[in-house]
């Protein structure tokens, strides 16, 4: 196999994920510093997801329902509290009560830092309450955020591992066929990619590189934004362990390699079950803007510059892919960002690292220096016999 980039080709648009406008953040915390705290309250709203003040008539209290995953999010907004409450499971007579309800008062205190898991009759709902006046915006957003994706996370699990139900079934699309013929190709080539690069790692004997194959395989399965249910929660685990420094370097490549084969491994059909749009009230990824891709960003900039400064065009090109591949995983980013990250990653696709390296540099320097709407680097066609290339 030659040295050239592993294949990249961006998902297909996602019916369920909600795309932010930056602007409206801008004008909740212009509110909440005016004191018009419900105007800033709706202001967060429309920036989470344009569609959930559709219907609802600001001047009077908001009553907002819609599901996440299997949770059903129920915002109650008057002239002086905010409330959210959100009941995701159910528990009968199968249900390993004691070991569940163990769980969840670990739960309440880690990772939740904000709502909290009630019991209610045999149901578990998150929570939380707050005055209005008290509604900042970064803290509103990040008690919906939280709620979502614990909820949205926890539900699969305590459904596999304590015999609980779901709240409701989740509203969900299916993909068209070709849609799906399209998502499977590109999981098949991410395996296959995986499996010749992990190969080729081991007989040039470049070990270290087996995290970066890992992780860049990881994160393109993940970023696809209709990639739901136990799937997304096992490559949320498997993510965060390979980002995890307090964890022996060799255990986690180990662990994650273990994971990447068993998983290519398994029938078509079992993995496809995890692929649907889904409604959400929210985007699982955490908010961005300018300044906060910038500053991400910037703790990456001297091992770039460290790289450009010795030409290791391979570290570069490697480190690069991952650390843009993240942007896309960590936020939910602005159309603007998200292309020229996804422009990039094709245009170097079956490129030798010397070549990619270059334009890989030039979409990280655009991005952290908050460019993208000056400059939006157009996508170039792939190099003819790309494929035959790559694994030649």
């Amino acid at each position: 196999m030659e040295n050239v980039i592993p294949r990249y080709r961006r998902p297909i648009p996602s019916i369920g994920d909600p795309v932010i406008q930056v602007s409206h953040w801008d004008e909740a915390i212009d509110a909440f510093d005016e004191k018009r705290f419900k105007d800033a309250v709706i202001e967060v709203l429309n920036y989470i997801n344009p569609g959930l003040m559709e219907g609802q008539d600001a001047a009077k209290d908001l009553n907002i329902v819609q599901t996440q995953g299997s949770a059903e999010i129920q915002v109650k907004v008057t002239d002086d509290k905010f409330s959210v409450r959100a009941p995701f499971l159910r528990l009968t007579a199968a249900t390993n009560r004691v070991a569940l309800l163990r769980r969840v008062g670990e739960v309440n205190f880690s990772p939740l830092t904000l709502a909290h898991i009630g019991l209610h009759g045999d149901e578990l709902w998150f929570e939380y309450d707050m005055p209005l006046s008290v509604c900042q915006p970064n803290k509103l957003y990040d008690v919906l955020h939280e709620v979502c994706v614990y909820a949205d996370d926890f539900d699969d699990q305590f459904v596999e591992n304590y015999a609980a139900e779901f709240y409701k079934k989740p509203k969900v699309k299916e993909l068209t066929e070709s849609e799906k013929e399209e998502v499977w190709s590109q999981i098949s080539d991410i395996f296959e990619d995986f499996h010749n690069y992990t190969q080729f790692f081991i007989e040039k004997r470049w070990n270290s590189f087996q995290w970066d194959n890992l992780v860049i395989s990881l994160l393109k399965l993940s970023n696809m934004p209709y990639v739901q249910g136990r799937l997304r929660s096992d490559l949320i685990e498997y993510i965060r362990n390979l980002f995890n420094g307090d964890l022996d370097f060799n255990f986690r490549v180990d662990k994650g390699n273990n994971f990447m084969k068993k998983l290519s491994e398994k029938p078509k059909e079992e993995i496809m079950k995890n692929v649907y749009h889904a409604e959400q009230f929210i985007s699982l990824r955490w908010r961005s803007s300018e300044q906060i891709i910038t500053d991400r960003l910037k703790q990456n900039l001297s091992q770039v510059e460290k790289y450009e400064k010795e030409n290791s065009h391979f570290d570069l090109s490697y480190y690069l892919q991952f650390t843009l591949l993240k942007l896309i995983y960590d936020f939910n980013l602005e159309d603007s960002y998200k292309k020229v990250i996804e422009d990039v990653l094709e245009e170097v696709s079956g490129l030798e690292p010397d070549e990619a390296a270059p334009k890989l540099s030039k979409a990280f320097y655009t991005l952290y220096e908050g460019k993208v709407n000056e400059e939006v680097p157009a996508a170039q066609s792939k190099k003819k016999g790309f494929f035959s290339k790559l694994f030649s």
